[in-house]
């Protein structure tokens, strides 16, 4: 595999690190302590086009593949992780679904406008008994004349309170299996729970959902047929697994660049710290977690691209680079010391804000799960 970036991809990363530099960044903080969906900037990133990156050229989106993806996530989160995950799951979860399986309608009313910033959406899989369990979920759709009832409650929806409409994932028919469903914002029966009140990603709204007899018509079942959800959404985790990594790198290249910055201007006995070996480690461990993490990223991403074997490699990049990504904010936390600490400096955002990654897409336990069962076999 060639890592050369070629002419677009230089050309995607660098305006979207310019992007994240003069308008993300400027305004991370001010958006954490607002506890606001950054409406402006998810508006400004559509008419960049990173909502439709994705998606084909025929259905409002540019084509482009997930490589060139991940570099622009990457560089969002390094500007901040709220707007970096906001914008994760308008270009992924909260779409994908609309796009693979929506009828004409559907894409016309919901999907192409959400490519274009101008309606929001999120998916709902966990519930309060059910996370990685997905034979857990106990949400159900009940099959009557023209549609489905829904009845069930989801927890962790990110985006619930600003979203105008979900992917829903419910048992349905005689054999209770995943299937997947819509439901749009005003349907009878959708409720928008409690807050959901978290250590990091302050940005990003989070709330509980439920559906007390939801009516869904016929044509808001997603699924094919009834208990074909799970299959879909196993195709798309890996892809889930791999941005996340992309976003873990963006935080954890804040975070070093922060503490090369810090370690170059703080002076103590004479001379700035980064002439002390115990700083040098830290900064040099750093950086080459990072780099690796970032290659096992660009390797996961171009074998999905390629259509090769990736899910895998999709898992062994999320872990590291989640785990690195939790590290690296750790370290560099302790080169700022007491500044580390404070509210003033963003270190201690980057600290809090990248344990998302380490949920995102599987924890590190169920990804190791994974990863020896394909070694396995």
């Amino acid at each position: 595999m060639d890592f050369e970036l070629n002419e677009q991809q230089r050309a995607i990363k660098s305006a979207f690190a310019r992007f994240s530099d003069e308008r993300i960044a400027p305004q991370a903080a001010a958006l954490d302590e607002a506890h606001a969906f950054p409406r402006e900037l998810f508006k400004e990133l559509a008419k960049l086009g990173l909502f439709g990156m994705r998606y084909p050229e025929e259905d409002g989106g540019s084509g482009l593949a997930l490589t060139e993806f991940c570099l622009a996530l990457e560089e969002i989160a390094r500007g901040s992780m709220s707007v970096a995950a906001c914008a994760a799951m308008q270009s992924l979860m909260g779409t994908k679904f609309l796009h693979m399986l929506g009828n004409a309608d559907i894409r016309e009313r919901l999907f192409k406008p959400a490519l274009r910033g101008e309606a929001i959406g999120a998916i709902c899989m966990t519930e309060p008994n059910a996370g990685s369990d997905l034979d857990g979920i106990a949400t159900s759709a009940r099959k009557v004349d023209g549609g489905y009832v829904l009845r069930g409650q989801k927890t962790w929806v990110t985006s619930a309170p600003v979203a105008d409409f979900f992917t829903v994932f419910a048992k349905a028919g005689e054999e209770r299996k995943l299937t997947i469903f819509l439901v749009e914002r005003g349907f009878k029966g959708l409720s928008i729970g409690r807050a959901i009140e978290k250590m990091g990603v302050w940005a990003l709204p989070t709330s509980e959902l439920s559906f007390d007899d939801c009516f869904l018509p016929d044509t808001h079942r997603l699924s094919r047929q009834d208990g074909d959800g799970e299959e879909h959404l196993r195709k798309t985790l890996a892809e889930i697994r791999i941005i996340t990594g992309a976003m873990a790198n963006g935080v954890a290249r804040a975070a070093l660049d922060a503490a090369l910055r810090y370690s170059a201007e703080r002076k103590q006995f004479g001379k700035p710290i980064n002439r002390y070996q115990a700083i040098q480690m830290k900064l040099a461990e750093m950086g080459t977690e990072l780099e690796a993490a970032a290659q096992l990223v660009s390797r996961a991403a171009w074998l999905r691209d390629c259509g090769k074997p990736h899910h895998k490699e999709a898992a062994m990049a999320k872990l590291f680079a989640s785990e690195t990504a939790a590290r690296v904010c750790d370290q560099a936390a302790r080169v700022l010391a007491s500044y580390g600490y404070a509210m003033e400096y963003p270190v201690q955002r980057y600290l809090r804000d990248v344990r998302f990654t380490l949920i995102g897409g599987g924890t590190s336990e169920i990804l190791k799960l994974v990863i020896a069962k394909e070694l396995a076999a």
